[in-house]
């Protein structure tokens, strides 16, 4: 049976938790409960606030230019800061003379980095040349800053630093870095802590001039499956760099006292960004506060420090005066980070019953001067297949070091895997979605959300009027196409927050986790409303302060799977104090209370209602609080799948200009899951953002070096385009419930999935529009001009 709708805290011992997707089939299952744990809620339709779409709770001061981002902060007497970046791609620094700038009359203070941050570590530092000054290995690599009162006086001095340069050979091309004689990024092996976390970072791997690893993966006998095998696809797939565009560059403002630091960063993670600068410092973490207001979106860039926040930390206290960083557009692009670019050789074998028998995936990808540049796990998890091998390897080229870039991976991996399984649908001549259907049976990949998101996407996209690939004549031709996302479900345990009920009635919530625009502060609201018997609109949220409890990081899609279990937690820890404080006033028993629009109220004695700001004041103090941390997910019943992936399945309506090569995609359907959806109208702007920025990358961004200077010819807005909002098409959104029972809230993060497959959509709906496979991205009109005159060619022939 369900729990009871009062939401009360359940002695030691077991609950009953909703289990499965309401769409197919929900049930109640018995599991262990830890001590003091909330009971599990109800499904969402019987939920008040938790659930319902709701307006973002700080969104009045977004639109209306109130809220405060790390470039609005304005201290007295800050000054401001500029990088000294390198201007070649490959160089040793010969000497450094600072006397010109330092005579300028605005100048206030100069820092010089003695080593590089952010990039790989030798295993032998002796191979690195004898030099004072840090090897510059890419353009834009920072060298220093300076501060000055102005931000164009700082511009104008940092030219004043002269600088001799031994210039030293490069490469700046994927290709050309891997040949035996290709000029080396690093004389030596190396390893990287931070990574663009695409896979193939592991420490230790072999390295071979440029080409680090591969890292190999094996499951069965991949000689065996392909024998097995009845029927193979196989292709060559090619990705670009993709650079995070955040609307908000990266930037703080440092505030050197003597009792401490203080920095207003735009950050994903304010306590990674205290963490990096106490080790760099040579600070004790309590001495350093790291506040994030508002922020202006990240993509996995904005995880620590960098190099800006410790410069602008150095400069000051050398000035002794607050310092404020801000990269501009030019520096975001080249030396910000990226989504890596990748060439992957993907081999499927499978019976004629669609049973797959074999996967083999070799990849290499570059993140510039970085590791990490594979192509995810995405090939090895989703589908079942007993036969798999995969190789992955980073090739380093002179170039800005990739990053984590939201699903860093996966959409690489999804381009190819998906338009491989569409490949392998038609050689056997079934449907697409009966194939998948088939083979992506892995539940705990999340394969029981995807065959219901199948299913209802089917249906509202009207999947039934495909038809064959090519099949379209006339110069505009329509084409459909569907593929699949799998994410794995990742929770971060540094997560707490604590919630305090005021005299006056006032409930706020407080939790170092940083809101990145993603909505966390209404869903931390919405959780705590929910559990107090308030509305969202009713809880001041107050987050992004190191001085709060901590809290999780900001990426991944892990932030609300991390912290909603201890806001939920903390809130109900404040009520039970509550209801021992009032129980007396109302003549009842603590546990036959309950708070129902704005009063505490006796289930027993329902005419004895006592408001709860009146309630508030018969508190000693002047607040009711309570701290909670996040635990562990539940484990479920013995023999029982862990459901460890989030899912989704995206159907695209495209149409192709024959004649001009353009692609205009149309129509998408997103059918995704994330546990219990917490915020519908949050969830949506996510999954509406994810399938822009993977528009986005399909068919238009791309950086493009020059190969004789290892300079971005387009590091704007202007030459590096981005999908505006003539190219966004109209979007549907639908989500799935599915209860797992792993958490107080059974919630999850849904930031990544929309992104993964949407690149790979578009070219199955481009393939069944045109008839002709698209493996290279972007999808540029000429490219597909190319691709069509190659097959009017071979049919010529």
């Amino acid at each position: 049976m369900p729990p009871s709708d009062d939401h009360t805290s359940p002695p030691t011992g077991t609950a009953n938790f909703p289990i499965g997707i309401p769409q197919e089939q929900l049930r109640w299952e018995e599991r262990p409960l830890p001590a003091g744990e909330p009971v599990p809620w109800a499904p969402n339709a019987e939920l008040r606030v938790v659930g319902k779409p709701t307006a973002r709770v700080d969104g009045h001061l977004e639109v209306t230019g109130r809220a405060r981002y790390t470039a609005d902060v304005q201290l007295p007497g800050m000054l401001h800061a500029r990088r000294i970046c390198s201007p070649h791609p490959h160089a040793r620094i010969k000497s450094v003379d600072t006397t010109r700038a330092q005579q300028h009359p605005d100048f206030r203070a100069l820092q010089l980095l003695d080593r590089p941050m952010g990039l790989p570590s030798l295993r032998d530092p002796s191979q690195e040349l004898a030099s004072p000054y840090p090897i510059l290995r890419y353009v834009g690599q920072p060298i220093g800053a300076i501060a000055a009162t102005t931000p164009e006086a700082a511009e104008e001095i940092a030219r004043l630093v002269d600088i001799e340069y031994e210039l030293m050979p490069f490469t700046a091309e994927l290709d050309q870095a891997q040949r035996a004689n290709a000029p080396l990024v690093y004389p030596g092996p190396v390893d990287m802590a931070g990574t663009a976390g695409g896979g193939g970072a592991a420490s230790g791997l072999a390295q071979h001039g440029n080409v680090r690893g591969p890292l190999r993966t094996v499951r069965g006998d991949i000689a065996t499956g392909f024998t097995a095998a009845e029927v193979v696809v196989e292709g060559e797939f090619h990705t670009q760099v993709q650079t995070h565009s955040a609307l908000e560059p990266h930037g703080v403002v440092a505030d050197w006292r003597e009792d401490g630091l203080t920095v207003y960063a735009s950050t994903q993670g304010t306590a990674s960004v205290q963490d990096e600068l106490a080790e760099v410092l040579g600070l004790d973490k309590s001495r350093i506060r790291v506040i994030t207001e508002f922020m202006g979106g990240g993509f996995g860039a904005k995880f620590g420090a960098g190099s800006y926040g410790v410069l602008a930390a150095r400069l000051s206290r050398q000035a002794k005066a607050p310092v404020r960083l801000v990269l501009d557009r030019a520096e975001e692009h080249q030396s910000a980070g990226n989504r890596p670019a990748t060439a992957q050789r993907l081999r499927i074998g499978a019976r004629r019953d669609g049973t797959l028998t074999a996967i083999e995936l070799s990849s290499v990808g570059t993140a510039g001067v970085a590791t990490g540049a594979g192509v995810g796990l995405i090939a090895e998890r989703l589908y079942a297949c007993p036969n798999f091998q995969s190789e992955q390897s980073d090739v380093f080229i002179h170039a800005g070091p990739g990053c984590a870039m939201r699903a860093p991976g996966f959409p690489q991996g999804a381009f190819a895997l998906e338009q491989c399984i569409d490949e392998l649908a038609e050689r056997l001549g079934v449907d697409p979605l009966a194939l998948r259907d088939r083979i992506d049976v892995r539940e705990e990949s999340g394969a029981l959300a995807r065959r219901v998101e199948r299913r209802i996407g089917a249906e509202r996209f009207g999947w039934a009027r495909r038809r064959p690939a090519g099949s379209d004549r006339g110069t505009l031709r329509r084409g459909l196409g569907v593929a699949q996302a799998y994410w794995p479900r990742i929770v971060r345990l540094n997560a707490a927050c604590e919630v305090r009920l005021l005299r006056d009635g006032t409930v706020e919530l407080r939790s170092g986790v940083q809101d990145i625009g993603t909505g966390t502060k209404t869903v931390l609201a919405q959780v705590v409303a929910e559990e107090l018997g308030l509305a969202a609109r009713d809880i001041v949220v107050r987050i992004g302060d190191t001085r709060f409890p901590a809290g999780p990081s900001s990426g991944g899609s892990t932030t609300t799977a991390s912290i909603t279990p201890a806001a939920r937690e903390a809130a109900a820890m404040v009520r039970r104090q509550l209801f021992e404080l009032v129980a007396p006033r109302l003549q009842s028993q603590p546990d036959t209370l309950a708070i129902v629009d704005g009063a505490v109220t006796s289930h027993t004695h329902p005419s004895r209602r006592l408001p709860l700001r009146k309630a508030a004041t018969l508190m000693k103090g002047e607040a009711i609080s309570a701290t909670a941390q996040r635990r562990p997910d539940y484990e479920p019943p013995a023999g029982v799948a862990v459901v460890a992936g989030l899912g989704g399945v995206q159907f695209t309506e495209v149409v192709v200009d024959t004649e001009t090569g353009i692609i205009r995609v149309e129509r998408v359907v997103a059918v995704h899951d994330c546990g219990r959806p917490m915020n519908p109208l949050g969830i949506e702007n996510q999954i509406n953002g994810g399938i822009i920025q993977g528009i986005s990358y399909a068919l238009y961004e791309d950086r493009h070096l020059d190969l004789a200077t290892g300079r971005m010819l387009n590091p704007n807005f202007e030459q590096y385009k981005i999908a505006s909002a003539w190219e966004v098409p109209a979007i549907e959104v639908v989500l799935v419930e599915d209860y797992r029972g792993r958490s107080s809230t059974d919630a999850s993060g849904v930031g990544e999935p929309a992104t993964i497959p949407t690149a790979a959509s578009i070219a199955n709906a481009v393939y069944n529009a045109i008839g002709v496979r698209m493996r290279t991205l972007p999808m540029t009109p000429a490219r597909v001009l190319e691709a069509l005159a190659k097959t009017r060619t071979e049919a010529r022939g």
